[in-house]
């Protein structure tokens, strides 16, 4: 998809160098996959004490 996007040069080009990533375009796509894990991640505790798992610990751990 092409999008144009207005961004401030310091911003991009801080984040190109920190991260060592060579195109906006690669840029853009690692910001985006990053901002989605940690979403993610942040909903998993939307889920804490919430399923009930069936699991023998103590048979696991003696695998």
């Amino acid at each position: 998809m092409r999008t144009t996007l207005e961004l401030p040069d310091a911003l991009v080009n801080e984040a190109m160098s920190i991260t060592n990533i060579p195109t906006k375009t690669a840029l853009i796509k690692y910001a985006l996959e990053n901002v989605i894990q940690r979403e993610k991640i942040k909903n998993l505790a939307n889920y804490f004490g919430k399923i009930t798992l069936d699991i023998d610990l103590d048979k696991l751990r003696k695998r």
